[in-house]
């Protein structure tokens, strides 16, 4: 199958509210311009520097989503072209991006990542940590970044009951953010769901999938 095939068989099956981002991490550039040339806008990597390479050399109506965790020291990085941030996962680090997008006179866009599998290793915030980081003084002076929504990883496993469990609980704390309206939080994104368990994502109420081997091949 083509990376063109295989992007139009998934886009055939999205419902219309799911925005698909192709995870190119690794792969070259050659296999991007081939989805970019199948109408694929939107990817996803997860290391800055490889980003930086990809973007310094492709069309530049590419918006560019950094999926991976990130380091504050690299976000000066990508702060000029990066479209949206997936995995923030701290204040400090939300405060870097701020500061960031400011001197490159722009806003960000964001997403809080909130810890939903069982495994130890994931990264993000816990329902608690979330709360007080939206109600501190801190994150409500911040006019360069913008809260588009919330993204999470389920836990590593064929266990299907598990998962859905656990992206159930990730749309339930977003729902529950629904009142918070402000100028630098506007939730409309659950970024939920990866090449293997992304139907089930949307079934959960998943409005963006991250999907790199059924686009690309494995790695």
């Amino acid at each position: 199958m083509s990376i063109q095939s295989n992007l139009e068989n998934i886009k055939s099956s999205l419902p219309e509210n799911v925005t698909l981002v192709a995870v190119s991490k690794t792969k070259p550039v050659s296999d991007l311009m081939e989805a970019y040339n199948a109408g694929q806008r939107i990817f996803g990597e997860n290391k800055i520097q490889e980003m930086v390479e990809k973007w310094e050399q492709m069309p530049k109506d590419i918006q560019w989503h950094m999926i991976g965790h990130v380091q504050t020291n690299k976000v000066k990085f990508m702060a000029p072209f990066v479209s949206l941030i997936h995995g923030v996962d701290s204040l400090k680090l939300l405060q870097e991006i701020n500061k960031q997008a400011q001197k490159n006179n722009r806003v960000i866009d964001c997403l809080l990542q909130i810890h939903i599998a069982e495994e130890e290793t994931k990264f993000g915030l816990d329902e608690e940590e979330l709360s007080s980081l939206l109600n501190s003084n801190e994150f409500q002076e911040m006019k360069n970044i913008r809260i588009l929504g919330l993204m999470g990883m389920a836990t590593f496993t064929d266990n299907q009951e598990q998962i859905q469990k656990e992206f159930t609980h990730l749309k339930s704390i977003f729902d529950k953010l629904q009142s918070l309206n402000t100028e630098n939080c506007q939730l409309n994104t659950v970024s939920m769901g990866m090449s293997g368990d992304y139907k089930l994502a949307i079934d959960c109420g998943s409005t963006m999938i991250r999907v790199g081997s059924s686009i690309f091949g494995g790695r």
